[in-house]
């Protein structure tokens, strides 16, 4: 049967809709919810098959944990063992909100909403709606994003009937999600905080409230195995994706190279561009605007949207400005180069 899709108020959602979603769950089904990043793909996090069923309806490798979701920082309690002080500094300052931490589980937690890992990734959702619904169920909710694994994140309802169909009983749909690019990972396990994936706060929020916080490479599977959404290939479309990192001087240069190229394989061919690029690219790309350089909020939150609405276009490429590393951009810049994966990106010149 086709998941039910409910339309809820994105700041006041109906206690009778949020009921009926968090019933669903109890009895061990799957409901798709907002949260400021992405819509998630819930499931009580305590029990096993209801969290198998996550897996199954992604098509997720089951090492790969899911974040539990809690609407109130005392459900912490339940799920790990230990609170360290870096940990309680951060929630106190910004929690509700996108950052995820990974911290020892508790024995309560399956392990398979862990990944089979001693830790268990947790945050605090900052959307009315995922807040109402984590605490109409009563307890932590597993929440992977809601799509299909390996394809761009949901920001829309509909983008999680596209990829989902009736695996879900219920998706609350409370419009496009703000933040666009899911939460950043945070290990606090060690000696000092390891950013294991870039994401909604960025990485200099952090390092003003914790000092030096190191980052994973790419390459750290030891330590990327506790993240979440850093192991496999991610976010990607099914047409090719060329990423052309340059600087903003030799960009419009650049894409036009890497869309020309393209175009003499016979290949259909789009573009997602800054405003400043845009004007500058060749009659007959199909263009999106992801937004101006200095707002990498807005391009964040466009990301999705676009790559999907291109790869809805039939496409068989979609060319992709880079932007500037900094604030949301590390973000932006980590989910582009997952979903082009090493092989194509176009290296006009590192930002």
């Amino acid at each position: 049967m086709p998941a039910r899709i409910l339309a809820v108020d994105a700041s006041r959602p109906d206690p009778a809709l949020i009921r009926e979603a968090a019933d669903m769950l109890l009895a061990g089904q799957l409901v798709a919810f907002p949260t400021e990043t992405v819509y998630g793909l819930g499931a009580d996090a305590l029990n096993a098959a209801a969290v198998d069923r996550v897996f199954e309806a992604k098509g997720r490798p089951v090492d790969n944990p899911t974040i539990v979701h809690v609407s109130t920082p005392a459900a912490l309690d339940t799920i790990v063992t230990v609170v360290p002080p870096a940990a309680r500094m951060l929630i106190a300052k910004l929690w509700p909100g996108p950052l995820t931490l990974v911290l020892p589980a508790a024995p309560t937690v399956p392990l398979v909403t862990r990944g089979g890992l001693p830790t268990v990734a947790v945050r605090m959702p900052s959307h009315a709606v995922a807040l109402a619904l984590i605490a109409a169920v009563g307890c932590p909710v597993a929440a992977p994003s809601a799509n299909r694994s390996g394809r761009p994140s949901p920001t829309t309802a509909l983008h999680v009937r596209d990829d989902l169909g009736d695996a879900v009983s219920i998706i609350l749909d409370a419009g496009p999600t703000p933040v666009g690019v899911e939460s950043t990972v945070l290990d606090l396990t060690g000696e000092g905080p390891v950013l294991l994936r870039p994401g909604g706060v960025p990485l200099e929020v952090l390092e003003s409230l914790l000092g030096h916080v190191a980052v994973a490479p790419p390459g750290a599977s030891s330590l990327l195995v506790r993240s979440p959404g850093t192991r496999y290939r991610h976010y990607a479309p099914h047409a090719k994706v060329v990423l052309v990192e340059a600087p903003p001087q030799r960009a419009t240069l650049e894409l036009n190279a890497a869309i020309r190229r393209l175009w003499d394989q016979g290949l259909r061919v789009g573009a997602m561009v800054t405003a400043e690029s845009a004007p500058a690219l060749p009659a007959g790309a199909v263009v999106r605007v992801m937004g101006a350089r200095s707002e990498p909020a807005a391009i964040a939150a466009n990301l999705f949207a676009q790559l999907r609405d291109l790869d809805d276009a039939g496409l068989d490429a979609i060319v992709v400005e880079g932007i500037e590393e900094r604030g949301l951009g590390r973000a932006v810049m980590d989910r582009l180069r997952r979903a082009a994966g090493a092989s194509d990106v176009d290296p006009g010149g590192i930002i």
